[in-house]
């Protein structure tokens, strides 16, 4: 293997690290383990992608043509790894796979809800998410089922966790 290969070998590695803090290192945060296992963009495009149900590889490179096909398969591979997605056989020969959400792909939707809101909010001609039966653009909050009220951002902690 020549110098221009290993180091291209390094780099693939380094980018297929999805963990680089040690389980339960005090060093990896919430925000840091959420990002280490879905973290950049076409993951988070996929995710949303397969919010409306299972879809076929050709399925998901049309949905999101700017993506390509090897980069497709590897983030496809890595959220299957991170139990976010599950592959399911439909032909063996050749073998081809439907993907979907698991239950833990699916609780990204509200992340994903909140970005895509975020984000829509900070655009000239984006559109918040609204209220269907009156129109209002709606808010988001954070709500304790134990105490049955939502939460203000003052009752929580310097690091972000609820008091």
């Amino acid at each position: 293997m020549d110098t221009a290969q290993a180091h291209l070998a390094t780099m693939l590695s380094m980018s297929e690290a999805t963990t680089p803090y040690a389980a339960g290192s005090a060093a990896a945060g919430p925000l840091e383990a959420a990002l280490d296992r879905v973290g950049d963009r076409w993951s988070l495009l996929l995710v949303d992608a397969l919010l409306g149900g299972g879809r076929r590889f050709g399925e998901l490179r049309d949905e999101l043509p700017g993506l390509a096909p090897n980069i497709l398969t590897e983030r496809l591979r890595r959220l299957e790894r991170e139990g976010i997605v599950v592959a399911t056989p439909y032909s063996t020969r050749p073998p081809r796979m439907e993907y979907s959400l698991t239950g833990d792909g699916r609780d990204l939707a509200s992340a994903l809800r909140l970005l895509a809101d975020w984000g829509a909010r900070r655009d000239a001609h984006g559109e918040p998410l609204r209220h269907e039966r009156c129109g209002t653009a709606v808010e988001a909050r954070w709500y304790c089922p134990t105490c049955a009220e939502a939460v203000s951002d003052a009752e929580t902690d310097e690091r972000g966790r609820l008091l």
